[in-house]
């Protein structure tokens, strides 16, 4: 099996720290487009995996977001 196209796969970890967080994925290739979007209330998690279509999240509003390289704070 060529394994050459696979991304890494690294996932994220986002917890909601008010209601209403919004996780945005968003595409790859020539165009970045939005590809799905979830919604959070406070205190829910969201485990979420870079693939081959996700190329990156966008989070809205205040929650933490645990990776690989640490954890960090969004929103105010």
């Amino acid at each position: 099996m060529d394994n050459s196209s696979v991304v890494g796969g690294d996932y994220i970890v986002v917890k909601a720290l008010e209601n209403g967080v919004t996780i945005s994925g968003l595409t790859r290739g020539k165009d970045t487009k939005f590809h799905h979007s979830e919604k959070l209330d406070k205190g829910e998690i969201m485990i979420a995996q870079f693939t081959e279509h996700t190329a990156a999240m966008k989070i809205r509003g205040r929650a933490v977001v645990l990776t690989k390289f640490g954890s960090l704070e969004a929103g105010e």
